[in-house]
């Protein structure tokens, strides 16, 4: 992920919840003004990612102030069929969901009969089917666009190029069969060829089932399950009218006390394969984000690039020993803090200190 924010597409035919879903989490919105990099389509939310872990520490070491990590969620145009071919805002959504790092479809699961069903069922899986098929043709698009173009290396005998092509034409002959591309199997290296094309089917997705536990049906269920999609059932419209709310008025009004928007945002991270590290002091606290498995230097490097560069060693305590020692001092004395060189992979939630030259 080149960009400081984690970037996730929600799309889903018309009338499923989609903006629902989207005025709930920019009822979460962030003051811009305190993220000068984003810059704002209407389209798109920047959400951000409530973290006790933030509060605690800022208490601990009172940190004049606090700042969390942020996921933009961009509200991709109703896709109706066709969108590939540009029928209804086709293109630019294409363009769109392909900036983003995930997926989230909303499928309609509700059988509230008030609200107009584009379909003449409500059935989750034809409206997953429906999507799939749109990400699959733009994708066939992509792919068989740079094929063509390149035949003339391939002709001139071009080692790379006869490479790439080879990768090409298996992901077409997938995309053929409409197969999901991130439900394959490819080595590291096609992955790698295939990733400069930001192709729609390679994106880690979620299935949000937009409605009660019980309105959706066992079968349903099964054929998830079977499949290993990751899917989230999520009342949008009682999120939507409990955002807000402190965990205490949810509780007394008889929902749960947790915003299942916090569990959506934490799936998505899941998704993405993110975890979060922190780093504290009187001036600030703050979450940052980094892939599951990177080393200490990377971590530098997110909260800047000459710390990375520049590593030296990390000093490292995990949160909760940070917390029982009751600060700082006190963890030295017990000799909780760790001195760790360039090898050490990062855990989430570790608070962490770089020293840089």
């Amino acid at each position: 992920m080149s960009h400081s924010t984690l970037s996730i597409g929600i799309v889903g035919l018309p009338n499923v919840g989609k903006s629902t879903l989207f005025k709930t989490l920019t009822k979460k919105e962030v003051d811009i003004a305190n993220y000068p990099f984003c810059t704002i389509d209407p389209n798109v939310g920047v959400v951000l990612v409530s973290d006790e872990r933030v509060d605690k520490l800022a208490e601990l070491t009172k940190s004049a102030k606090k700042i969390y990590t942020t996921i933009e969620f961009v509200d991709i145009a109703g896709l109706v069929k066709g969108a590939n071919k540009g029928e209804g805002l086709g293109n630019k959504f294409l363009a769109h969901i392909r900036e983003t790092d995930a997926i989230i479809y909303i499928l309609r699961a509700f059988l509230n009969p008030d609200i107009i069903n584009t379909q003449n069922t409500i059935n989750p899986l034809q409206e997953k089917a429906i999507l799939d098929v749109e990400l699959i043709l733009k994708d066939l698009e992509t792919v068989s666009k740079r094929i063509e173009s390149l035949e003339g290396d391939i002709r001139a005998n071009k080692k790379e190029a006869i490479k790439e092509s080879g990768v090409l034409k298996k992901a077409k002959d997938l995309l053929t069969e409409e197969k999901i591309l991130i439900e394959q199997n490819f080595s590291e290296e096609e992955k790698s060829i295939l990733n400069s094309y930001q192709l729609l089917t390679l994106k880690p997705r979620l299935y949000l089932l937009n409605g009660k536990d019980e309105e959706v049906s066992k079968e349903t269920l099964g054929v998830f399950n079977k499949n290993s999609w990751p899917y989230l059932i999520l009342d949008l419209a009682m999120e939507f009218e409990t955002a807000g709310f402190s965990k205490e008025e949810r509780v007394s009004l008889g929902f749960p006390p947790e915003s299942e928007l916090d569990i959506l945002i934490k799936r998505s991270y899941e998704l993405l394969n993110l975890i979060t590290f922190l780093t504290t002091g009187p001036d600030e606290t703050r979450a940052w984000t980094i892939k599951k498995g990177e080393r200490a230097p990377q971590a530098g490097g997110v909260i800047h690039s000459d710390f990375e560069k520049n590593f030296i060693k990390a000093e490292v305590i995990h949160f909760n020993d940070l917390i029982k020692a009751g600060g700082y001092s006190k963890a030295r004395e017990e000799g909780l803090i760790r001195t760790e060189g360039k090898e050490y992979v990062i855990q989430d939630g570790d608070v962490i200190e770089i020293k840089h030259g």
